[in-house]
């Protein structure tokens, strides 16, 4: 039998061309025998307005609601194949991603697939692995784990939606690996096949728009806020969130909600930091992200 095609999706504002470039040039020079459909989807902006993407991959305008859920919506309706696989457009796939991960769900009889990824920030790299080849909602439910990150996902076709109600895309592909882990474990390939550039981030300091994905979260996963590692962590971002805000007796709240779950956990102090003037909060996410770790 020949392998399963793939269609990849990939959403763009059209503000980074080089950094899309080198995102789908990475994706069709994959060793992967089975057909690849490429699709960039541009969300805010106009087709002819995105740069940087050679003449045989589809440009699309996002037709769904806008933000990154919809835009990835709008690509997996416009692909045929067997799988969808997501990639940002600041990210690269290394060699053998793909070959890997599909061959980890035949050999498992898995239906949604991750793998580890290496960091890149402030010129460092630094491989973030899961230590297992099975991830589980409990898993998810006490840490975020940030190598089941969006562009290392591959699934059937029409089986999985980003929810696009999530609040400025926020926390929309933790959602979607709940979902999935709810319904089988993911399958992990736990080697670096995903270069992860955090430092062209949209997402990470929009800081009004986190606490509301992170409450959105909470909404939608109760049991978020019953493990308490989970309920720690998730309350310590909030507070930090808040303290970058200048929100101070939030910020305070829900540290001492934090600590209250996990005596240790670190998120809180570093909360309360902030709220404090001590240190700002770039600098701590900055001094973070060079070790490979966000907030």
């Amino acid at each position: 039998m020949s392998p399963p095609s793939v269609g990849v999706v990939i959403p763009t504002r059209g503000d980074r061309p080089a950094l899309l470039r080198q995102a789908v040039d990475a994706v069709l020079l994959q060793n992967y025998a089975g057909e690849l459909q490429v699709v960039v989807v541009a969300d805010g902006r106009s087709p002819h307005d995105v740069s940087g993407v050679p003449r045989p991959v589809r440009v699309l305008p996002n037709t769904r609601a806008p933000g990154l859920p919809g835009a990835r919506n709008t690509g997996i309706a416009a692909c045929d194949t067997d799988l969808i696989a997501f990639c940002d457009d600041d990210d690269v796939w290394l060699p053998g991603k793909l070959a890997a991960q599909v061959r980890a769900l035949e050999e498992t009889g898995g239906e949604f697939a991750s793998c580890a990824i290496e960091v890149e920030h402030g010129g460092r790299h630094i491989a973030r692995l899961a230590g297992t080849s099975s991830v589980g909602v409990a898993d998810l439910v006490r840490s975020r784990m940030v190598m089941v990150h969006s562009s290392t996902f591959l699934f059937p076709r029409g089986l999985f939606w980003p929810d696009e109600s999530a609040p400025a895309g926020q926390n929309e592909d933790w959602d979607l690996a709940l979902r999935a882990a709810r319904r089988r474990p993911i399958v992990h390939v736990d080697r670096p096949l995903v270069l992860v550039r955090w430092g062209g981030s949209h997402y990470a300091v929009r800081w009004a728009d986190r606490i509301a994905g992170l409450e959105w979260m909470l909404a939608r996963h109760p049991e978020l806020a019953v493990d308490p590692r989970g309920a720690a962590r998730v309350r310590g971002q909030l507070a930090f969130c808040h303290a970058a805000l200048g929100r101070r007796r939030a910020a305070v709240r829900w540290a001492l909600r934090a600590l209250a779950s996990r005596p240790w956990e670190p998120r809180a102090p570093l909360a309360l930091a902030v709220a404090a003037g001590l240190v700002t909060a770039p600098t701590v996410l900055s001094a973070l992200q060079q070790r490979g770790h966000g907030i």
